[in-house]
């Protein structure tokens, strides 16, 4: 049963933190794999997460700057992963195998934006082929590890979702880069992903959601020039945060996506696109950048998509 894309009423906000949304909930025993786990927003995911008692794998790609940021904190393992890389991929995910263990949260938290025209593999856009492709094929050859009757599975996506749905006829951007676009392609991507995962999992117990973490000044924005920021009026020449009020602090940020992994409140639900820890509203046209657009909920490009991304990476753990 599909599950409406309308407010709950969860009781949380913009405003609500990590803890905030972990609080009573004992994860004792629980294990989870947070892509991008020690920087920005997956940071404080990992942290919260093993504060509630769950073990977190954190697969990266600077594995020696992954482990210097996480240091210090009890229940975490880093291991290699380059999502840009297919290879990686795969020998990431059989190592996890061979352990054995079974993952009870699985959150595509790592992502790269507005970088310049980047190929990466066999000529992919860069975002298109990390910010998906990449955790496509991560979750699929994962999929023997993930837990039936309760494992959940999160798609870190963006708000950037609205600056463009797929572009069928060009993926991978051979002509015409614009890099907000790409941006935006990518990030839409992650939230259809969520759409035909959960359609294609939910009678095993597996349910998967994909969020608006909200904005944060985070790495995230590494591509971006100083100038460019300076423009967009969310800092100033010297480099400090205009208008506070308009972004999350790390802790906010982090919310949405372990309210997605871990909340009784959304038993039972899946396939939908959350934001400020509740399911959010279809944006409206004409209207402020929130809420979730039509093309990124559609199941007819849901299911497009998947079959686009099988193809492209040589894997899908539901095939016939």
């Amino acid at each position: 049963m599909s599950t409406a894309q309308h407010k709950i009423g969860s009781g949380f906000g913009a405003n609500s933190t990590a803890d905030e949304v972990l609080e009573g909930i004992d994860l004792t025993g629980k294990l989870a794999v947070v892509t991008g786990g020690y920087s920005g927003l997956g940071l404080e995911t990992t942290r919260s997460l093993t504060k509630a008692g769950a073990r977190v794998v954190v697969p990266a790609r600077r594995r020696a700057a992954a482990e210097e940021a996480l240091a210090g904190l009890d229940g975490v393992e880093v291991d290699e992963l380059d999502l840009g890389d297919l290879e990686s991929v795969r020998g990431f995910a059989e190592r996890f195998l061979a352990t054995g263990r079974t993952i009870d949260f699985m959150i595509d938290n790592a992502g790269i934006m507005a970088c310049p025209e980047t190929r990466v593999g066999p000529g992919w856009e860069a975002q298109f082929a990390t910010n998906h492709l990449g955790h496509f094929a991560l979750v699929n050859r994962l999929w023997p590890a993930i837990e039936p009757g309760g494992a959940r599975v999160v798609s870190v996506s963006s708000r950037g979702h609205h600056f463009s749905g797929i572009r069928w006829d060009d993926v991978h951007w051979r002509q015409g880069y614009d890099k907000w676009e790409a941006y935006g392609q990518a990030k839409t991507a992650n939230v259809l992903f969520a759409v035909h995962l959960d359609r294609l999992a939910a009678d095993r117990g597996v349910r998967a959601f994909a969020l608006h973490p909200g904005g944060i000044i985070t790495p995230l924005q590494r591509h971006l020039p100083k100038a460019e920021m300076v423009e967009r009026g969310w800092i100033d020449e010297q480099g400090n945060v205009l208008n506070p009020e308009g972004f999350k602090s790390p802790e906010q940020g982090a919310a949405t996506q372990v309210w997605a992994a871990t909340s009784p409140q959304l038993e039972g639900m899946g396939g939908v696109y959350l934001e400020d820890c509740d399911i959010a509203e279809p944006a409206v046209d004409g209207g402020e950048r929130s809420g979730v657009k039509a093309w990124a909920t559609d199941p007819e490009q849901a299911a497009r998509l998947w079959t686009l991304s099988a193809e492209l990476t040589g894997v899908d753990a539901f095939a016939a």
